[in-house]
C-alpha cells in the first residue's frame, strides 16, 4: 500500500475542512495590487523605464550636489569649453556649468510634469465621475464646460498670459493643467455611466450613502487603472508642453531655467558647440522615454487580456 508523503498530507490538511470537504485557502489568493505588481515586474521594458526614471530623478535632485559649480555660478576661466573633468557637460559662452544647469532644468521640468499630471488627472476624475453619476443638469453643465475648454487654444492662451506669471510656478502649473484633462474626463464619464448601474453602487445608494461618497469609494477605485495610465501620459504631455513653451520664450522665465530654456539657448550653436544642445535634449528624451515605458507597463499590467503570466 502506498503511504502518502508528509508534504501531500500537509497540502490536503491546508485545503480541506475538518470533515474532509475542500475549502479555499484564502491566504494563497494574491490581492489585486500584488497581481498588478507582478505583471508589471515581468515586463522588462517597464522595469527598465522605472529604473531609468529613478536614475534621472536621482541625478536631478541629488547629483546636482556632486559638482562644485552652481547653476547660476559661472566659471570665468572656462568659456564655452568642451566636457572635461572640471565641467562634466562643458560650459556655455558665459562660463556656466552645463551639468549644473541641466540638472536644475530637469528639476523644474520634472516638478512641473508631476504637478500638472496630478492636477489634470484629478480634475478629469472628479468632473467625469460627477457628470456620469449625477447626470441631468450636472452632466449638461460639466460637459458644456469640457466642450468649451476643448475648443480654446490652450497653448496660445498660456503664451499670451505667461509674461504676467513672473515665474509664479503654481499659476503656470494651473494654466498648464487646465487644458489637458478634458478628453480623459469624457472617458471617465462614459465609464461612470456603466458603473453607476452596478449592484454594489445601487445597494450603497439605497442605503442612503451620499453621491460624493459613492464616487470616492465605489466609482473611482474601479477606474484606478485608467487614472494611473492617464497620469503617466499627462507627465509626458506636461513636460513636452512646458519645454515647447519655454523654447519659444513663453514658459519658465529667466533667471530660472528649465530643459526648454536650455535647448532654446543652444539652438544657434547646436552645430558649432553641440554639447550645449545634446545634453539637455538627451536628458529630455530619456525622461520622456522612461515615463512612456512606465505608462505602457501599467497599461499592460492592469489589462488581463494582454496574457502576461502572474
Amino acid at each position: 500500500m502506498t503511504v502518502p508523503s508528509q508534504e501531500l498530507i500537509g497540502t490536503v490538511t491546508a485545503e480541506s475542512g475538518i470533515d474532509g470537504t475542500a475549502m479555499l485557502d484564502e491566504t494563497r489568493v494574491p490581492s489585486r495590487g500584488r497581481i498588478i505588481m507582478r505583471r508589471f515586474v515581468k515586463q522588462k521594458s517597464a522595469v527598465f523605464g522605472l529604473v531609468l526614471l529613478v536614475i534621472l530623478v536621482f541625478m536631478a535632485y541629488v547629483g546636482i550636489h556632486f559638482t562644485k559649480w552652481g547653476y547660476a555660478q559661472p566659471d570665468y576661466n572656462s568659456f564655452a569649453v568642451t566636457p572635461n573633468g572640471s565641467h562634466w557637460f562643458g560650459t556655455d559662452a558665459a562660463g556656466g556649468d552645463l551639468y549644473a544647469m541641466t540638472m536644475r532644468g530637469a528639476q523644474k521640468s520634472i516638478l512641473i510634469g508631476l504637478l500638472v499630471a496630478v492636477l489634470a488627472t484629478g480634475l478629469a476624475a472628479i468632473v467625469g465621475a460627477s457628470a456620469g453619476y449625477f447626470g441631468k443638469w450636472v452632466d449638461g453643465v460639466l460637459m458644456w464646460i469640457v466642450s468649451l475648454l476643448l475648443i480654446i487654444p490652450g497653448f496660445l492662451i498660456i503664451a499670451i498670459l505667461s509674461p504676467h506669471f513672473h515665474n509664479n510656478l503654481p499659476l503656470f502649473v494651473f494654466f498648464l493643467g487646465m487644458f489637458i484633462w478634458q478628453i480623459t474626463a469624457r472617458i471617465v464619464r462614459g465609464q461612470t455611466l456603466s458603473l453607476r448601474e452596478r449592484e454594489y453602487v445601487l445597494a450603497a445608494k439605497y442605503m442612503g450613502v451620499s453621491g460624493g461618497r459613492i464616487i470616492v469609494r465605489h466609482i473611482l477605485p474601479n477606474l484606478a487603472s485608467l487614472l494611473f495610465i492617464d497620469a503617466t501620459v499627462n507627465v509626458s504631455t506636461a513636460v513636452l508642453t512646458e519645454t515647447g513653451l519655454s523654447f519659444f520664450g513663453f514658459g519658465v522665465q529667466p533667471p530660472d531655467i528649465s530643459l526648454g530654456t536650455l535647448i532654446q539657448a543652444a539652438q544657434t550653436s547646436a552645430t558649432t558647440q553641440p554639447w550645449l544642445f545634446l545634453f539637455p535634449a538627451g536628458f529630455l528624451v530619456l525622461l520622456l522615454l522612461a515615463v512612456n515605458l512606465i505608462g505602457q507597463g501599467l497599461r499592460d499590467a492592469f489589462d488581463p487580456s494582454t496574457g502576461i503570466a502572474v
